[in-house]
């Protein structure tokens, strides 16, 4: 069992920073992580994934604001949001992949004032 628990969510004005952390309970060296986020009223869609040998993806819409990063030793991912606009308010949800299965966190909320 993997528990997965998100942190670092808030509210934030247009252009500001924020930075998302995932905590996992397990090792996450050989997992592949990712971000994904859920707007009110829409589908839940990957922001960004990075795998177990570091390489990373991202939505075209965050591309050049969003960076993943992952510290295995701290069983850690993080999602540092740069340039923040109205339209990346959403829950955020991080996400790993194991041989079995995918475990989800709890979901951290992200608001962003106009």
């Amino acid at each position: 069992q993997v528990q997965l628990e998100e942190s670092g969510g808030g509210l934030v004005q247009a252009g500001g920073s924020l930075r998302l952390s995932c905590a996992a309970s397990v090792t996450i060296f050989r997992l592949n992580m990712g971000w994904y986020r859920q707007a009110q009223g829409k589908q839940r869609e990957l922001v960004a994934g990075i795998t177990s040998g570091g390489s990373t993806n991202y939505a075209d819409s965050v591309k050049g604001r969003f960076t993943i990063s992952r510290d295995n030793a701290k069983n850690t991912v993080y999602l540092q949001m740069n340039s923040l606009k109205a339209e990346d308010t959403a829950v955020y949800y991080c996400k790993a992949d194991t041989y079995f299965r995918t475990y989800w966190g709890q979901g951290t909320q992200v608001t962003v004032s106009s």
